[in-house]
């Protein structure tokens, strides 16, 4: 498990919800200041404020993306078109390890609503939700493409 992975964890494990796990375990890579980071991020957790859509592990592993390889051009259709090569491509890759990236799916078979009030955090949570692999596999993902394709080479 790579450092990112493990920042995750232990994020997600201190009551963070997925996607502040994986978008603040980057700061390092990103700059962000850890608490703008964790404002920016708590949106998308459970998918997308417990909406249950795309996992929030998936949205923070494509914003990190998004702050490091991607465009801010209105009118680089070519551009454009490789970064979401590049986020189809990190989406397919945390597809392959758990079929899905929609949260109510990678959730199937759990009694799981979308009331906007959280679960809460017990021991009985953490050994029932699998969403700390969801948030390791993201992390993952991410920086295996990360050293795969190093800053400022894109």
């Amino acid at each position: 498990m790579n450092h990112h992975a493990e920042k995750a964890c232990k994020l997600f494990a201190e009551g963070r919800n997925c996607a502040q796990a994986v978008f603040t375990a980057f700061c390092d890579v990103t700059g962000l200041d850890e608490e703008l980071a964790l404002k920016l991020s708590s949106s998308f957790g459970g998918g997308m404020g417990r909406m249950r859509e795309v996992c929030g592990a998936c949205s923070a592993m494509f914003m990190v993306a998004g702050i490091l390889y991607g465009y801010s051009s209105e009118s680089d259709d070519k551009e454009k078109a490789e970064h979401y090569k590049r986020i189809q491509y990190l989406a397919e890759e945390f597809r392959r390890q758990h079929e899905s990236i929609i949260c109510r799916d990678l959730l199937k078979g759990l009694s799981v609503d979308k009331s906007p009030v959280p679960d809460k955090r017990t021991e009985q949570y953490y050994k029932v939700r699998p969403c700390i692999r969801f948030v390791c596999t993201a992390a993952d993902v991410l920086d295996k493409y990360i050293e795969e394709n190093p800053l400022g080479s894109v």
